[in-house]
This record gives C-alpha cells, sequence and structure tokens, in this order.
C-alpha cells in the first residue's frame, strides 16, 4: 500500500517535471552600473503594465512588464536620456502606457472624467431633494375621503371605478 502511495507521487512529480519552467519566476538582470541602473527604475515606476493595467512596470510580474524593463534598460544602456526612453515606449503604446498620461485633448477625460461625475451626482441628489421636499406628504393610516370611498365602492361593486 505505502509502496504504490510512493509510486504514484514519483509519478505525478514526473509528469508535473515540464511544467517547472512555467511556475519559475524571471528575474531581471539589473544594470552594471547603479546610477543607470536607477534612472531604469524611476521609468519603471512612471509606466503602466499593459497586461496587470493598475500597476507599473517595476511592479507587475507580468511578462509583458518584464519585456518592457528590459526595453527600457537598452535605450538607457544605448545612451537615451529619460525622457527619450519614456517617448520611445510612448511611441510604440500610446499615452495609455503612462501612469500619469499628458493632459490634453485625447485625455482631458482621463482628468476630467472623475470630477464630471461627481457634480452630476450632487446635481441629481439637489434635483431629488427638492422634489423629496415638495411632494406631499401622506399619512399611511389616513381615512379615506368621501370620494375615495365611493371609487372604493364602485370598484368593489362591479370592477369600473367611473
Amino acid at each position: 500500500m505505502l509502496m504504490t502511495l510512493l509510486r504514484r507521487l514519483v509519478l505525478a512529480l514526473c509528469l508535473m517535471a515540464p511544467l517547472a519552467p512555467a511556475w519559475s519566476v524571471a528575474v531581471d538582470t539589473p544594470l552594471d552600473d547603479p546610477a543607470l541602473e536607477a534612472r531604469a527604475r524611476a521609468i519603471h515606476k512612471q509606466l503602466r503594465c499593459l497586461v496587470c493595467q493598475n500597476q507599473s512596470i517595476e511592479d507587475s510580474n507580468a511578462t509583458l512588464a518584464r519585456d518592457l524593463r528590459v526595453l527600457v534598460r537598452e535605450r538607457i544602456t544605448a545612451g537615451d536620456s529619460d525622457d527619450a526612453a519614456i517617448r520611445f515606449i510612448v511611441d510604440r503604446y500610446g499615452d495609455w502606457v503612462l501612469l500619469q498620461p499628458p493632459v490634453k485633448g485625447g485625455t482631458v477625460l482621463l482628468w476630467l472624467g472623475p470630477l464630471l461625475f461627481l457634480l452630476l451626482a450632487v446635481i441629481s441628489l439637489v434635483f431629488w431633494y427638492r422634489r423629496r421636499r415638495g411632494a406631499p406628504v401622506v399619512a399611511a393610516n389616513a381615512p379615506l375621503s368621501a370620494d375615495e370611498q365611493a371609487r372604493l365602492k364602485a370598484l368593489l361593486d362591479d370592477g369600473d371605478p367611473k
């Protein structure tokens, strides 16, 4: 019994061995020059991971984020300035790759959208309170008027309120 269990465990491990590279985490190779590596990491923090969308490429473990980190390091090693390296990535992926996109025609809704939604919510609440305040308050247990009693009697008698 124990030998059978042990054989099954060994067989399962052998079958899972080809999957081991998929479980490994790719580690970036930092630049030899600490100043260049610091510049690269500062740029990494400004760029959005296109897979995760809410993380910088510095914080993301996605393969595409790793590729972008390598690309930034290559650009810095080639002698690009920080702005040139960022511009190279933006030219490929658009302003959306920036965690703080610039304010311009195509991105103005990104910056003003939350303010517009807040303004719309405040206006809606004001109108709702005004309408609610102006509505007559009807007591739940108020007695029926004579007209209402007559309409109710007509409904109960023959089903036609008039």
